[in-house]
C-alpha cells in the first residue's frame, strides 16, 4: 500500500508544512486529522488525501494570550462539542477552541502561562483526554503525575504518580508523556523516561 503523506515533508510554516508536530486527532464525521504543529504554535486541519492544510486555532506566534498557543502537544477532537481539547505545553495549561473560534476559552491551569504543581496547575502538559462523562486526563509530565479531573471542575486529583517525585517503581513515572483510554476506562500511559507502558484500573 503507498504512503500518502499530507505534507511535504520539510520543516516550515506555509499550510503545506509542519513543524515538529505532536499530537494528532481524527474526526470521523469530516475524514480529516487535527495535528498540534508544535514549533508553530498552531493546530492544523487536514480532510485525508488534501496536502494543504488549514490553521483552525493558534496564529503561528507562541504567546499566552487567548489567541495563541504556546507549544501545543496532545490534541483531543470532542466531537459532540465541535471543538479541541489542547495540551497547551508551553502555557501549562489545558485549553479548548471551539472549530471555527478566533480564541480558545481555559479549561484547566494557569491562565498566564505560569507552572506550579499545585493541584489546579501543571508543568509541561503533554496530552489530554476525556472519557465519555466528559471527565478530563492529563499527562502532567513534569510534575510527574496524571491528573483527573471531573465535568466541569478545575481542582484535579491525581490518580496515578507522585507530584513533583519521578521513579521507576510501579506506581511512579519519569515524564508520563501520552494517555490513552480503552472501554472500560482503564487508563494506559506512556512513560517516556522509563521506556514502559503503564496500566492503571478504571479510576
Amino acid at each position: 500500500m503507498p504512503v500518502i503523506y499530507l505534507t511535504v515533508g520539510t520543516a516550515g510554516a506555509a499550510l503545506d508544512q509542519l513543524n515538529f508536530p505532536y499530537g494528532i486527532a481524527y474526526d470521523p464525521a469530516k475524514n480529516g486529522i487535527y495535528v498540534a504543529d508544535t514549533d508553530n504554535s498552531r493546530v492544523m486541519y487536514f480532510p485525508v488525501g488534501v496536502r494543504n492544510g488549514t490553521i483552525v486555532a493558534g496564529n503561528n506566534t507562541a504567546g499566552v494570550a487567548p489567541t495563541q498557543l504556546k507549544r501545543p502537544r496532545g490534541v483531543y477532537f470532542d466531537s459532540i462539542s465541535n471543538s479541541i481539547i489542547i495540551a497547551n505545553q508551553g502555557a501549562s495549561n489545558i485549553v479548548r477552541w471551539s472549530i471555527g473560534a478566533s480564541n480558545w476559552t481555559l479549561v484547566a491551569g494557569s491562565l498566564s502561562g505560569g507552572a506550579s504543581s499545585a493541584s489546579n496547575r501543571f508543568r509541561s502538559p503533554e496530552d489530554v483526554i476525556l472519557d465519555p462523562m466528559n471527565n478530563l486526563y492529563v499527562a502532567d509530565s513534569s510534575n510527574h503525575r496524571i491528573q483527573f479531573f471531573f465535568d466541569g471542575q478545575t481542582n484535579g486529583s491525581t490518580i496515578a504518580g507522585f507530584t513533583g517525585v519521578n521513579g521507576s517503581n510501579a506506581s511512579s513515572f519519569d515524564f508520563p508523556s501520552v494517555v490513552a483510554l480503552d472501554s472500560q476506562l482503564n487508563l494506559y500511559v506512556c512513560d517516556l523516561r522509563n521506556h514502559r507502558v503503564q496500566k492503571f484500573l478504571r479510576y
